[in-house]
């Protein structure tokens, strides 16, 4: 069952350029293009996770045009990826969110570009996910990624795209697709509303 997935976009708490947790804006692509990558492979909801209201407010105007303004009529195809996209103050705000949704809280699994110990592979995290009747929240950072605060949160740490690359820094509208393909694959049900 692969029915059961829901992606964080964070913003906050990320690392800045010198480790230090920090606030990351948010980007009007993230917003469009992560929804569109989520609606493809049938993710149940995208939240993007900001602690700032002004932050919060930009994606809100964003929904706001694509949902129900000119918008939805003019690319109808965007309003409906769209459709997934959900803000959250902060990351236990999505995992509540989720835990009323679904009844039970999210498994956490934590994205990084960085190689380290108890990583887990694609393979192995999409049979547990599978084989799962719990839902899932794949967790994606921005800035210079996800502080340990985060790391500590969480069930599985799925290992980089690409471990041993000389230069590993993709954007992380990149990392989501990669990755959703990588755990998803063809292997999802056509969602029908």
């Amino acid at each position: 069952m692969l029915n059961n997935i829901y992606v964080a976009l964070i913003h906050y708490p990320v690392l800045g350029r010198d480790g230090k947790i920090v606030s990351s804006a948010v980007t009007n692509l993230d917003v469009h293009d992560i929804a569109r990558t989520c609606r493809t492979y049938n993710i149940k909801g995208y939240y993007v996770v900001s602690n700032l209201p002004a932050q919060r407010e930009i994606v809100g105007n964003v929904l706001e045009y694509w949902l129900k303004d000119f918008g939805k009529e003019y690319n109808p195809s965007r309003s409906e990826a769209l459709t997934v996209v959900k803000t959250a103050m902060y990351i236990e705000d999505a995992i509540e969110e989720i835990k009323k949704i679904e009844g039970k809280a999210p498994r956490l699994i934590y994205t990084s570009a960085k190689n380290g110990p108890d990583r887990i592979s694609y393979s192995e995290i999409s049979k547990i996910i599978k084989k799962s009747e719990d839902p899932h929240l794949i967790l994606f950072g921005t800035s210079w990624g996800l502080p340990k605060e985060v790391l500590d949160l969480c069930h599985y740490v799925l290992e980089p795209i690409r471990g041993n690359a000389s230069f590993n820094h993709l954007s992380v509208r990149a990392a989501v697709a990669i990755i959703l393909d990588r755990i998803i694959g063809e292997d999802i049900e056509v969602r029908r509303d």
